[in-house]
């Protein structure tokens, strides 16, 4: 008489059983990598409670009643000017991200709906640019601002337009392409002119991408420290990014007051993406399928 007992590995497929093994290394490789980038805000934020003593002594310990202080918080914020340095970051990165929106989507959608020779070299363009580092350019671009005057936040935020417009332009071409050209065709037979078309057809049809955009930079405008060090580095016009460096001196370095700071120049874009996280992920996978 055959046997005919059945076991569980006769029941799940190999296949199966081997597509749950990665999937199980795959969790565990992304928690480990998540916990190595957030190690580092870890300590940045267990510090800021911490004495300036009780920090050169142990910089993995957890405050105790001796050490813990509120204080850092206190200074941080006075020391940072907080107030006007988070209006002077909101104005730049507020302004700058619109600027690349609205210029990015015209070109993009020209791009796309003009098939030309010529929109196909500016489209390649714009794409090599990206490759360029901004400290090939750092140079010229001090002098070609000094000479126009542009060493003020207008002058800062043009900037920010030319440097983030090639990107925004890149992810919203592939993105138009499959929007459909006969919805623009009606537009137009029912009477539209360009502007209508472009402003109440065409970007509506974007909003997913155009909000992916605008977080990715946002987020980068509102960190960066290497650009507004260059062109607005003066008293009452700095960022909360160029005003950390004040807790960096010449013979000390206030490590409490300067974690503490830190601090509280992340939370505002920390709470900025926590909210528009699924943005990001729907508007990039979106974006790379069309």
């Amino acid at each position: 008489m055959l046997n005919t007992a059945v076991t569980s590995e006769n029941i799940v497929p190999k296949p199966y059983k081997k597509g749950k093994v990665k999937r199980v290394l795959l969790s565990v490789f992304g928690l480990l990598l998540g916990l190595i980038f957030i190690f580092p805000v870890y300590i940045l934020a267990l510090n800021s409670f911490k004495v300036q003593k009780a920090l050169f002594l142990n910089v993995l310990s957890f405050p105790d009643a001796n050490t813990f202080t509120l204080n850092n918080y206190a200074e941080s914020f006075s020391k940072l000017n907080y107030l006007q340095s988070f209006c002077n970051s909101l104005y730049i990165t507020v302004f700058s991200t619109l600027l690349i929106l609205l210029i990015s989507t015209m070109a993009a959608w020209v791009l796309v709906r003009y098939k030309t020779r010529t929109s196909k070299f500016f489209f390649i363009i714009f794409a090599i640019s990206m490759l360029i580092p901004f400290q090939c350019v750092m140079l010229p671009l001090m002098t070609v601002a000094k000479i126009l005057n542009f060493l003020n936040p207008f002058g800062l935020i043009i900037m920010y337009m030319g440097f983030g417009t090639s990107l925004a332009i890149v992810m919203l071409h592939g993105f138009i392409k499959n929007v459909p050209e006969e919805l623009e065709e009606a537009a137009v037979i029912d009477g539209c002119n360009i502007f209508q078309l472009f402003f109440i057809i065409v970007v509506p049809l974007l909003r997913i991408i155009l909000i992916t955009v605008a977080i990715q930079n946002v987020m980068w405008i509102w960190n960066d420290y290497l650009l507004p060090s260059l062109i607005i580095n003066k008293p009452g016009i700095q960022t909360l990014p160029l005003m950390t460096y004040s807790f960096f001196g010449q013979y000390s370095t206030r490590w409490d007051l300067a974690s503490a700071g830190l601090i509280l120049c992340m939370i505002p874009v920390i709470v900025f993406y926590l909210f528009s996280q699924k943005y990001i992920i729907r508007g990039m996978t979106e974006g790379a399928i069309k």
